[in-house]
């Protein structure tokens, strides 16, 4: 009886700390909901023969719906990619959200300060500038007037672009598991003026965690079931 109740106690603790792994994930994905470009974390669970519950964690990598927006500086993704970003001790990660900003000194960059792709310059000075679908910026210095390359947003894909990790701020890290960052050529993914809002599924997450909620409570009470056999044994014992 002895051996069955420690048996039980290392499974149901085990169970419960995956379970209680999974539902931060959840939880994460939930407090993502509004966040651009966000991606969920996919949590997948697997049952040993030993009876122990084991998971791996990927990224679900599925389209987040693209909203229309006045702001020039907003760009979405449509399809695969990511835009490389650099920060300023030159950690390069990857990101999907494209509300960028113009620095002061004049380049784009992210809402916290990492520089898009390898530098793109917008003068104070131009009428307006735009962002092609493959990612080519040009400036107008007047309306209807020629307008002047100042640089590509570059797009970056990965062979198993699931095993992204998340980064700093809503950025993604690449991993051996992910593989090496590739430039994707000759897409036509950028829209100007748009925005990419999350994939988070906000019913399915609800869901997800309440289903998390009632396997620890079942987990919790096998362990009281165990606490009682535990009990037995000793009174028998004396």
């Amino acid at each position: 009886m002895m051996f069955n109740a420690q048996a039980i106690v290392r499974k149901a603790i085990n169970n419960a700390t995956t379970q209680f792994d999974k539902l931060g994930y959840v939880g994460n994905d939930l407090a993502n909901y509004n966040t651009y470009g966000y991606k969920s974390i996919r949590f997948e669970q697997m049952l040993r023969e030993d009876g122990y519950v084991t998971g791996a964690q990927r990224t679900d990598c599925k389209q987040g719906s693209i909203r229309i927006t006045e702001n020039p500086y907003d760009i979405a993704i449509e399809g695969n990619g990511y835009i490389p970003v650099t920060s300023e001790d030159g950690d390069v990660q990857y990101t999907r959200d494209g509300s960028f900003v113009q620095g002061k000194d004049g380049y784009m960059y992210t809402k916290d300060g990492w520089l898009v792709g390898g530098g793109i310059k917008i003068p104070a000075n131009v009428y307006k500038f735009s962002v092609r679908p493959n990612g080519d910026v040009y400036t107008y210095d007047e309306a209807g007037g020629l307008p002047t390359r100042v640089g590509t947003i570059p797009l970056v894909g990965f062979p198993n672009p699931e095993r992204l990790q998340q980064g700093v701020n809503n950025k993604m890290i690449a991993t051996e598991d992910s593989g090496e960052p590739e430039l994707i050529q000759n897409h036509r993914s950028f829209r100007q003026n748009a925005i990419e809002n999350s994939n988070v599924d906000v019913y399915g997450a609800v869901n997800e965690m309440l289903r998390l909620n009632a396997s620890m409570i079942a987990s919790m009470r096998l362990l009281k079931v165990a606490d009682d056999m535990y009990n037995k044994g000793i009174n028998i014992r004396e």
